[in-house]
C-alpha cells in the first residue's frame, strides 16, 4: 500500500528548514519510498557524469536532489506556508485545503 502524502507533483512550496530555506518552487516529482520532494531551481548538486552514447562529453553537470517532505510546506494562494488538510466537498469528492486560510487547493 502506497503511503498517502500532504504534497503532491505541481503544488508549490516552501523549503522550511535546511541551507535552502526560504526558497520555493514547484514539485517536479515525490518519491513515496523515501519521502523526498524534487523542487525546481532547490537544491542543486554537483554531479560528475560518465560519457554515453547520449552525451559523449560527460563531465560535470548541476542536478536538482531531494528534499526530505518533512523539510517543506505548501505555499497556499495567498503566498503563505500552510498546513494541509482533507474533506469533502459538496459533491462527496475528498478536496485539500489551506489549515491557515480554510481555502482549497487547487
Amino acid at each position: 500500500m502506497k503511503k498517502r502524502l500532504k504534497i503532491k507533483s505541481g503544488d508549490t512550496v516552501k523549503v522550511i528548514s535546511g541551507g535552502n530555506r526560504g526558497k520555493q518552487g514547484p514539485v517536479v516529482s515525490v518519491d513515496r519510498d523515501t519521502d523526498r520532494v524534487v523542487i525546481e531551481g532547490v537544491n542543486i548538486v554537483t554531479k560528475h557524469v560518465k560519457p554515453s552514447a547520449s552525451n559523449p562529453q560527460g563531465g560535470v553537470v548541476k542536478v536538482e536532489a531531494g528534499i526530505h517532505i518533512s523539510n517543506v510546506m505548501v505555499v497556499d494562494a495567498a503566498g503563505n506556508a500552510t498546513r494541509v488538510g482533507r474533506r469533502r466537498n459538496d459533491a462527496g469528492k475528498l478536496t485539500r485545503f489551506s489549515k491557515k486560510s480554510n481555502e482549497d487547493l487547487k
